[in-house]
């Protein structure tokens, strides 16, 4: 199987994590003594996809300056394109084919998400797949959940009533991307497009994850990361 090209999100501007974002990118902030942006590239490298784009916007010279002799393609955005239109704005980079697509804001234990993605992908049954925890199973979340998960894996809305969290870790097949007009664009929307079909399917992730958020989260990210959780 031909490797899959990896996206790492790293351009938003960290609002939740004011004021540690003031002066610097939150992916740029530290857990456990290494910035998060290198927890993700840890996960991306030991997947064996390949290549791995990092996006960026806010403070996007220090990324860069981070990043500077690595094996990793920069896709800068002089304005934020949110996650969808930032993954578009990326495909030249990335490539045609499905693409692995991790935020920079957790932390994981277990094993790799990436891979347990690519074990579980099935093109022919799927357009997108998602890696979710149920709500109470996720570190430093604050919400409901997201999605209910049916017995065959597909996706829909939780609708409030409470349900499973998206992780930030995912394989897309880019091509709903095209369909969307604006620049800037939530993956939500191409989100809903395949659960209007019911080609978006969930995986429960083999392990423990961390929302990295906010300054609070900080304390439970190093704990997960330290095994005292």
């Amino acid at each position: 199987m031909t490797a899959m090209a990896i996206m790492i999100f790293a351009a938003g501007m960290g609002t939740r994590m004011r004021p540690l974002t003031a002066t610097r990118p939150k992916p740029l902030i530290q857990v456990a003594g290494r910035a998060l942006l290198d927890h993700a590239l840890d996960l991306a490298q030991a997947s064996g996809g390949g290549p791995i784009v990092v996006n960026t916007h806010y403070l996007a010279d220090q990324i860069a300056t981070h990043l500077k002799g690595q094996a990793v393609r920069i896709s800068h955005e002089p304005q934020l394109l949110e996650t969808g239109g930032g993954l578009r704005a990326a495909l030249p980079l990335l490539g045609p084919g499905p693409v692995m697509i991790l935020n920079s804001d957790a932390v994981w234990t277990g094993e790799n998400p990436l891979a347990q993605l690519q074990r579980h992908w099935n093109p022919d049954r799927m357009d997108g797949l998602l890696l979710t925890l149920p709500a109470q199973m996720a570190t430093g979340y604050q919400g409901r959940g997201d999605f209910i998960t049916d017995a065959q894996g597909r996706l829909t809305r939780a609708q409030g009533q409470g349900g499973d969290v998206y992780l930030g870790a995912q394989i897309l097949k880019p091509q709903s991307l095209h369909s969307i007009a604006e620049a800037a664009f939530s993956l939500n929307r191409v989100w809903d497009q395949m659960m209007g079909q019911s080609r978006l399917f969930g995986l429960q992730h083999r392990g423990g994850w961390c929302d990295v958020g906010r300054p609070d989260s900080l304390p439970l990210a190093e704990a997960l990361v330290k095994g005292a959780l």
